[in-house]
């Protein structure tokens, strides 16, 4: 049995395994797992740069946190992988003051401006006598396809897709996947270019 399925089937494990890890009802992991746990399960690509000083990177070991080769975490940014893993590629960028909680994929290239909400699962409500906060997660994350280019104050949903090369326009919320080579903009965000590969341009929908 491994160890995934050994605290599954023990909830009293669980309960103290996670203690250790994070104090209750505090998403944070405890120092000591992020100085000399955390380095053993994430991974850092040749030449990224994680501003690490002024953001808040709320990891933990039993999902993935990996960035890949060239890539920028830019200052004020907050990460969370305790739902999902958070992946991101190589050359990819992080703006200044962006919320990524997994599961998110950010595929080569792609990047998002300054203050993008992306968050890769909602709260359950099914049961309106029970408060959300202690219902069964909703979890559906999101993948940022390449070189795609998420706006400034955006909010991407759980469950979206954006696709290669697309461009988001600032202050959208996408709540709907959005087809590669596009351009989109708007609450709710919908396409109004997409690329004419015959013609090279780019052509209103």
């Amino acid at each position: 049995m491994s160890l995934k399925e050994k605290l599954k089937s023990d909830p009293r494990l669980k309960k103290f395994v996670m203690w250790t890890i994070h104090p209750p009802r505090r998403p944070r992991p405890r120092i000591w797992i992020r100085l000399f746990v955390n380095p053993f399960f994430h991974k850092k690509g040749k030449h990224s740069l994680i501003r690490r000083r002024n953001s808040r990177l709320d990891v933990f070991p039993y999902n993935k946190f990996n960035v890949g080769n060239d890539s920028v975490v830019e200052s004020f940014t907050t990460i969370n992988n305790g739902v999902g893993d958070v992946l991101i590629g190589n050359r990819c960028r992080v703006g200044i003051g962006t919320v990524i909680i997994g599961p998110v994929t950010m595929k080569d290239g792609s990047g998002t401006g300054q203050h993008v909400f992306l968050g890769g699962f909602n709260h359950g409500y099914k049961d309106g006598t029970v408060n959300s906060s202690v219902q069964e997660l909703d979890i559906k994350g999101i993948i940022i396809e390449e070189d795609a280019h998420i706006g400034a104050n955006s909010v991407v949903v759980a469950g979206v897709t954006i696709g290669k090369r697309c461009q988001i326009g600032a202050g959208s919320v996408v709540t709907k996947s959005i087809p590669a080579w596009s351009v989109a903009v708007g609450n709710p965000c919908r396409v109004i270019k997409q690329f004419n590969h015959e013609t090279q341009t780019w052509e209103r929908v």
